[in-house]
């Protein structure tokens, strides 16, 4: 292994075992390969809203028809900030900024 590839070697060492990234997956289990994406809410009414307007949007978007046909469409509107604010959460932060670091020595590694 030359000296270009051991240092670069060292960099990605050190940038995985800072302890601020990874955190957005919770593993549910060891044994097997699965997580859970914590989600914060208020209440019960909340998730329920929040779930509420995820399928009134998919319904919506797969078939515009059902708006006209659905019963629970005549209280349709949907709360575009509740979708928004769940995709937020779900944004893997710390994991885009490891992507960030691993790029940059992607790029120091191209200088020759």
């Amino acid at each position: 292994m030359n000296m270009k590839n051991k240092e670069q070697a060292k960099s990605l060492l050190k940038l995985m075992t800072k302890s601020n990234y990874f955190t957005k997956l919770k593993r549910e289990n060891k044994k097997e390969n699965t997580f859970i994406i914590p989600l914060k809410i208020t209440s019960y009414n909340e998730l329920n809203l929040m779930v509420s307007d995820l399928l009134k949007a998919s319904i919506i978007l797969l078939n515009q028809d059902a708006k006209s046909l659905s019963s629970f469409t005549n209280n349709s509107d949907i709360n575009v900030m509740t979708l928004l604010e769940i995709a937020l959460q779900l944004l893997p932060e710390d994991e885009m900024e490891l992507m960030d670091d691993l790029h940059k020595i992607h790029l120091e590694g191209e200088v020759v």
